[in-house]
C-alpha cells in the first residue's frame, strides 16, 4: 500500500473518479496548468484537458454559478475555492441555490458536487487566509460538510463525496496538506459520510476533534495519559451530518468530554456538540462539557500559535475536565 501526503491522496481520488466518470469536471482560479496554488490538481490538465479542468477568471460567485449550471444539466463538477476565506464572495449561489435545488424540485435537480477548498490556520496565512467557516453551512439545510483529517479518509472521503447525490462543502486542512502522511489504498474505496473515527481510546475524557486539530488532540492524549488520564479520540470526519451516535457512545463511557475547534468559540460547532451532548447523554456526565477553540477575534498572523487551539491549550482542559 503506497505511502502518501494528502495532497497526494487527493489528487489520486480525483484522478481516479475522472477515469471512472466522464462526468466529473474539476474548475477553479489556476487549478489547471499550474496545479491549483498548493498544486493539488497537478497533472489533471495534461490528462484530462481543458474541457475537463478548467482555469476559471477570479470571481468565487462566477466559479459556484457555473458549477451550479453544470450540475443541473447533469455533470458532477468538483470546483475548487482557493482558500476557505474566499468562499463568501459565492455564500449566496451556495446557501440561497444550490442548498436547495434537490429539496425545491422535489429531486428532479439534485445539483450533485463537491466544492473543495483548504481550510484553517498553520501556514503564516493572517486573518485572510487561515479561517474556519465550517459552522456557517452547516446551518444551512440542505448541504453536507466534510473534513478530513488523514490521507486515507480525504481519498475514501472525497470519492464519496463526488457519489454521493448531495452538495457536499469538502473542507481540506492545509497546515496538514504535506505533514499527515499515511497509507492509503489503491484504487477504489469509500469512507461513509457521517461516520466518525476513534482514533485514540481511552476511559477518562473523550476528546472530539476534526482537520487539524486531530493531531493536537492526540498529542494532548499522548501527555496525559503520562499523567494517568487516558483519553477516547474522536476524529468527526464529516461535520454535517454529525455521527451523534458514536459522540455519545464514547461519552457515555468516560462521562466528560472536550471539544476542539479551530474556528471561534462562539456559535461554533463545538457549541451544538455541547448541546446534543446534554440532550442525549446528559444523565452520564460527570463533568461539564469543555471547548477549546480559536478566539472571537480575526484570526492573528503574529499571534497565530496562540489562537490556535493547540496541544499546550487542550491538554489542561483535559485534565482539569478528569479532574472535577
Amino acid at each position: 500500500m503506497p505511502q502518501m501526503n494528502m495532497v497526494q491522496a487527493i489528487n489520486d481520488a480525483l484522478r481516479f473518479e475522472m477515469r471512472r466518470d466522464s462526468r466529473v469536471l474539476c474548475l477553479g482560479e489556476d487549478i489547471g496548468k499550474v496545479g491549483g496554488v498548493f498544486r493539488v490538481t497537478q497533472g489533471l490538465h495534461e490528462e484530462f484537458g481543458d474541457d475537463r479542468v478548467i482555469d476559471t477568471p477570479l470571481s468565487e460567485g462566477g466559479i459556484i454559478g457555473a458549477a451550479i449550471g453544470m450540475a443541473l444539466y447533469g455533470l458532477v463538477p468538483v470546483p475548487e475555492i482557493q482558500f476557505g476565506d474566499f468562499i463568501f464572495p459565492a455564500y449566496d449561489q451556495i446557501v440561497s441555490e444550490l442548498a436547495k435545488y434537490r429539496y425545491r424540485s422535489g429531486g428532479e435537480y439534485p445539483a450533485k458536487m463537491v466544492i473543495r477548498t483548504p481550510v484553517g490556520g498553520g501556514i503564516r496565512g493572517g486573518h485572510y487566509h487561515s479561517q474556519s467557516p465550517e459552522s456557517q453551512f452547516i446551518h444551512v439545510a440542505g448541504l453536507k460538510v466534510v473534513c478530513p483529517a488523514t490521507p486515507a479518509d480525504a481519498k475514501g472521503l472525497l470519492l464519496a463525496s463526488i457519489r454521493d447525490p448531495d452538495p457536499v462543502l469538502f473542507f481540506e486542512p492545509k497546515r496538514v496538506y504535506r505533514a499527515a502522511k499515511g497509507e492509503v489504498p489503491e484504487g477504489d474505496y469509500t469512507v461513509p459520510l457521517g461516520k466518525a473515527a476513534l482514533s485514540r481510546e481511552g476511559e477518562h475524557v473523550t476528546i472530539i476533534a476534526w482537520g487539524a486539530m486531530l493531531y493536537e488532540a492526540l498529542d494532548a492524549a499522548q501527555k496525559a495519559s503520562e499523567q494517568g488520564v487516558e483519553c477516547d479520540v474522536l476524529d468527526l470526519r464529516t461535520l454535517w451530518p454529525l455521527d451523534i451516535d458514536a459522540i455519545v457512545a464514547s461519552v457515555k463511557k468516560t462521562g466528560r468530554v472536550v471539544v476542539v475547534h479551530e474556528a471561534p468559540k462562539s456559535c461554533g460547532l463545538g457549541g451544538e456538540i455541547v448541546s446534543l451532548i446534554n440532550e442525549k447523554a446528559f444523565l452520564h456526565l460527570e463533568a461539564p462539557p469543555k471547548r477549546v477553540t480559536g478566539f472571537d477575534t480575526p484570526f492573528p498572523y503574529t499571534l497565530e500559535n496562540e489562537y490556535l487551539p493547540l496541544s499546550h491549550r487542550i491538554l489542561p482542559a483535559v485534565l482539569e475536565t478528569a479532574r472535577y
